[in-house]
């Protein structure tokens, strides 16, 4: 099958969308499919995609969209019309893109079916911000892109649920994301973590205290106020423990979390790690006894598999779209989304090492059971083969 793929932007500094969209082609083109990839900016494609290889998306850049608003102009879509054109079927990401509105035309015109991903940007969470401007935006071509899809690609019954509203005449279906298991299969240990964190590194680990884990962006949304405030009411109830932050974020709310922190007197119990990566990721997932995101939202959320593929309870809130997933898995806790409600399931855990290697065990067996690539790989060829039908 030839799929072509539009993202504008290939840089994971823009969060897991690209690196959905990245694991996905690079699966579907070893599994024999034809992939275009167009893009804006290829930044952190993989090297290989460039050399024109057999088994790996072929990348087709495109400049930055030349027109006003974010949209391309016609010399441009010249050049991407026949990608569009010999494609069977187009597979558009995000909704917030005017230029897929454009991709989206010009695959009605050329007879090519297209489903787009929203990535979570319909959940009720996101449709609450900025809530004027994307009603403008659907009223003015996003409702009609997203209803002439030949599906509307979603990652979890919850996301289905709460984005179908948007496009009410449209047809939905539910296929969760490629999740790589190459790292997870064979584990690094917590050695690498304690190397880097530990006394002999930056010494944010204590080795006489167990680990509460935050590993994600640092955003308003993903709850770090909340988590540092539980952090706080742990030290009050005197279950000692450190709380780890990993990732980066906007530098002012970076400098807000570290007011924070140090207003509540939390400098030795919370500590920020800044970026981590690799390996050393891996190993600080397996390193950590809890793993903490307080988020409003979240679509699929890489770093639940993730932690739960390192054997490490996870505790998060409705606000992830495959949380009743993860609580079905049996590695994880739903909490209400407030200090008391997380400082509640930390405390419970870190206070039952019999609970928290159970739920790890058996976590870390529903990803490698109902993640495996392959599996989920034959779904979205079922999707393409679903769209397929309907331009027929």
């Amino acid at each position: 099958m030839r799929l072509a793929h539009y993202l504008t932007r290939f840089n994971l500094a823009d969060g897991g969308v690209v690196r959905a969209v990245l694991d996905m082609c690079a699966l579907l083109a070893s599994r024999g499919h034809r992939v275009d990839l167009i893009t804006c900016d290829d930044t952190d494609v993989p090297a290989s995609w460039k050399s024109g290889l057999s088994d790996v998306p072929t990348i087709h850049r495109i400049d930055m969209p030349a027109r006003p608003l974010g949209l391309f102009s016609d010399a441009q879509l010249a050049l991407i019309r026949p990608h569009i054109a010999e494609a069977d079927v187009v597979h558009l990401h995000a909704c917030w893109t005017p230029s897929n509105n454009q991709l989206a035309r010009l695959a009605r015109r050329e007879g090519t079916p297209y489903v787009l991903s929203v990535h979570g940007m319909l959940d009720d969470w996101c449709m609450a911000q900025k809530t004027l401007k994307k009603r403008v935006y659907l009223a003015m071509g996003g409702r009609r892109t997203l209803e002439e899809a030949a599906l509307v690609h979603c990652t979890a019954e919850a996301e289905l649920e709460q984005s179908r509203k948007w496009y009410p005449r449209g047809t939905g279906t539910v296929v969760p994301l490629i999740f790589d298991l190459d790292p997870y299969r064979t584990l690094p240990g917590p050695e690498q973590a304690d190397q880097a964190f530990g006394p002999a590194g930056t010494g944010d680990i204590d080795p006489s205290l167990p680990v509460v884990l935050f590993l994600s962006r640092i955003h308003f949304k993903k709850g770090v106020d909340v988590l540092v405030r539980a952090a706080g009411e742990l030290k009050q109830r005197g279950c000692a423990c450190r709380t780890l932050i990993a990732g980066t974020g906007e530098p002012d709310y970076e400098r807000s979390i570290r007011r924070l922190i140090s207003e509540l007197g939390l400098d030795e119990e919370v500590r920020l790690l800044g970026l981590v990566t690799g390996t050393t990721k891996v190993s600080l997932y397996e390193r950590a006894d809890v793993f903490a995101l307080p988020t409003s939202q979240e679509n699929f959320g890489f770093v639940f598999p993730e932690s739960l593929a390192c054997g490490t309870p996870v505790v998060t809130t409705r606000g992830v779209d495959i949380w009743a997933e993860l609580e079905s898995s049996g590695g994880a806790i739903i909490a209400e989304r407030s200090p008391e409600a997380f400082a509640d399931a930390i405390q419970l855990l870190l206070a039952d090492e019999t609970r928290r290697a159970e739920m790890g065990r058996r976590g870390r067996a529903w990803v490698l059971e109902e993640m495996n690539p392959d599996a989920i790989a034959d779904r979205f060829e079922q999707m393409y083969e679903q769209a397929k039908g309907s331009a027929s």
